[in-house]
């Protein structure tokens, strides 16, 4: 789906000029603005709990900011999972296509709740769960991912509930058979939507899974719930949940997994022109790529938003914006700026909080983006990364 985007950057208050490039900036400020609107879902439904999905967002030195308000995090396996265990160290719900047994031992370790993408894998593990379970006298949730039968998401690449999808089960004899395993369902089929989609997507899912949640402890809505987003309709959001949660009385909670509504306009990347040069149009080399650094960019594909910059012709200079890698590919957009591009100038990109440093890469040998944090007063480097970085991700 097109993604609205924003006139301009979020941060208001912070000289560029200051910043290293590349560099991620997350406002510390914006964080804790994003952590509040999640927790008022709590306030308007009390039997809620909202979750981290780390895989949308995992700055860890910014969990001080996030634990008062939210739950724990969602983990998409062990190594996640021990990330949100030791520096979030609230609930973790760990979920996986498929766990090796030795993933699956590691995940019990570090989780309160598993959720098991079919009933192949929640028969192949159960064994384990329970012989933990007696071990070390703690439960383990069990939860089954399901697939409502219904998505409005647009973009192939994002939509969990296409034809063919291997994330989440269909209702099946299968399915029937482990009903009584299960202490709860969980469903992921949003992709930055609003609270009419989710509405939408439970209608569905009550109508093909509704006699199981009559026999469970908890639904997990997954996550793509653009909660923080201006304009989200958080009255019909509760209204929602508190809807089902009446209908099924058995329910002790209900789960929201959003990833992109916690860090969503609350950071950016922060770049410098290295180099321009002249090929039918202007161009400028930056010090970031889309690629190595944004590679939504490509892959969805989407187009940021640049502070201060417009639309091609927009503005007098129009310049494409190419990344640092050999990648012919690598070309972030065209762009359009009121005086010439210099060297050195700083090129700023809104909203790359989310979805950004959990999908970067060293391809090339490219310099990573520093990760750094602005409260307003000071500017915080948490992180650099050089040649040991590139080195040991390899052997």
């Amino acid at each position: 789906m097109a993604y609205d985007v924003i006139p301009e950057t979020a941060i208001t208050d912070l000289d560029w000029n200051t910043v290293e490039t590349p560099c991620f900036v997350v406002d510390t400020r914006l964080l804790e603005r994003n952590a509040r609107i999640l927790a008022s879902v709590r306030e308007r439904v009390p039997k809620a709990r909202v979750l981290l999905a780390l895989k949308g967002f995992s700055m860890w030195s910014t969990f001080d900011v996030l634990r008062p308000y939210l739950d724990g995090c969602c983990a998409s396996g062990p190594i996640e999972a021990q990330l949100a265990r030791e520096e979030f160290r609230k609930e973790v719900h760990t979920y996986a296509p498929a766990f090796t047994d030795t993933e699956m031992q590691e995940t019990l370790a570090l989780s309160d709740h598993v959720v098991f993408n079919s009933p192949s894998q929640l028969r192949k593990h159960l064994p384990a769960v329970r012989a933990f379970e007696q071990k070390y006298g703690r439960k383990i949730d069990i939860a089954l991912r399901v697939n409502p039968g219904y998505s409005e998401v647009e973009t192939a690449l994002y939509n969990p509930a296409a034809p063919g999808s291997r994330l989440g089960c269909i209702r099946t004899k299968e399915v029937d058979a482990i009903i009584g395993e299960l202490d709860g369902i969980h469903f992921h089929v949003m992709c930055q939507q609003g609270s009419e989609t989710l509405a939408r997507v439970l209608e569905h899912l009550e109508k093909n899974y509704g006699d199981m949640l009559a026999k469970v402890r908890y639904l997990n809505c997954g996550g793509g719930h653009h909660v923080t987003k201006p304009g989200y309709n958080l009255d019909l959001l509760a209204d929602t949940l508190n809807g089902v949660l009446a209908r099924y009385p058995n329910l002790e909670h209900v789960y929201l997994e959003p990833g992109e509504a916690v860090g969503l306009n609350t950071g950016v990347l922060v770049a410098s022109v290295m180099d321009t040069i002249e090929n039918g149009m202007q161009i400028a080399i930056l010090d970031t790529s889309a690629t190595a650094h944004m590679p939504d960019v490509l892959e969805m594909p989407y187009r940021p938003t640049i502070h201060g910059a417009g639309e091609p012709g927009e503005f007098p200079h129009t310049y494409r914006l190419g990344g640092m890698t050999c990648l012919a590919g690598d070309v972030i957009g065209d762009w359009s700026f009121r005086a010439p591009l210099r060297e050195g100038d700083r090129v700023v990109f809104a909203d790359m909080a989310h979805y950004t440093m959990v999908k970067t890469t060293m391809f090339n040998g490219v310099k990573h983006p520093s990760i750094a944090t602005w409260d307003g007063q000071q500017l915080k480097v948490h992180r650099r990364f050089g040649y040991q970085d590139f080195r040991n991700r390899l052997s």
